[in-house]
This record gives structure tokens, C-alpha cells and sequence, in this order.
């Protein structure tokens, strides 16, 4: 298989906010840390981060809701007991659009207060509306990290 690489590396102004709320300075740093981690997993790839730091990542799935599961357990399986105020206030990046609201939720109930993915989904609305109705941040960078 051929695959040409990921060189490229967006930077805000590049990517757009989808959602009512807004990403604060701190939820635009992690964003951006997660989006460059996200670049080099394997695709479905979720990563999870906090104040400059990976929580969790999942990837290699058929689906971008178990990936999105796995990553929340690697960060509760790594941290315990603090996993929970870990989560709260985490950031998610995913490497491409989420088809459908579903693995966004999980993520916000597990404490995430902003999310970061391409977009490119017919079912984007859907997926903002659950950002929207949870007071999340969703950026769109418009661009995929697929990497096989």
C-alpha cells in the first residue's frame, strides 16, 4: 500500500468552529496538541488529551465509537481513581469525521469539553447539535489525518 505522507499542519485560523460554544485559549492548546498526536496513530484514530498531555487513545477499529471507548478506558486504566477529574475538561481529536453523534456523547459524558475532527459528514448537524446541547466546542479542520 502507498500512502502519501501527512506533511501538512493546519493552524487555527485554518479550521472552524462549528459549534456555539468556543474553545478557551487552554481548550485550543489541547486541540492542537491532540490533532498533531491524532496524525501519527492509525486510523480510526481518538486521542485524548489534557493540559499538553495524552489520556488515552484508541484506534485500528471498524468503528470510531469503539475507538473513542477504548481511548476513555486506557485513560481511566492508566490514571485509577483520578481518571474521572483527569477526564474532566479533556479534549478529543479524531483523525476522521464522526458519521454519527454517538461517539461525540460518549466522549462528553465521560467529562470532554471540546472536540476536534474534519468534519465532512452529511450527519455534521447532528453531530454539532450534541456538542450544542452539552455546551462542548466543536472545531472542523476540513482536512483528514487517515493514516493506514
Amino acid at each position: 500500500m502507498v500512502q502519501t505522507p501527512d506533511l501538512i499542519e493546519e493552524d487555527r485560523e485554518s479550521m472552524e468552529v462549528a459549534s456555539a460554544a468556543q474553545p478557551s485559549d487552554d481548550a485550543w492548546r489541547d486541540l492542537e496538541f491532540a490533532w498533531r498526536v491524532c496524525k501519527h496513530v492509525r486510523s480510526n484514530a481518538i486521542v485524548i488529551a489534557k493540559d499538553g498531555a495524552t489520556l488515552g487513545i484508541g484506534a485500528g477499529q471498524m468503528s470510531r465509537v469503539d475507538s473513542v471507548r477504548i481511548a476513555i478506558d486506557k485513560a481511566r486504566d492508566a490514571r485509577g481513581d483520578e481518571a474521572a477529574a483527569l477526564l474532566a475538561g479533556s479534549v478529543v481529536a479524531s483523525d476522521a469525521f464522526f458519521p454519527f453523534p454517538d461517539g461525540p456523547q460518549i466522549a462528553i459524558d465521560a467529562g470532554s469539553s471540546a472536540i476536534i475532527q474534519p468534519g465532512g459528514s452529511k450527519r455534521d448537524p447532528e453531530v454539532v447539535a450534541v456538542c450544542d446541547d452539552a455546551g462542548v466546542a466543536m472545531v472542523m479542520t476540513r482536512r483528514r489525518h487517515f493514516r493506514h
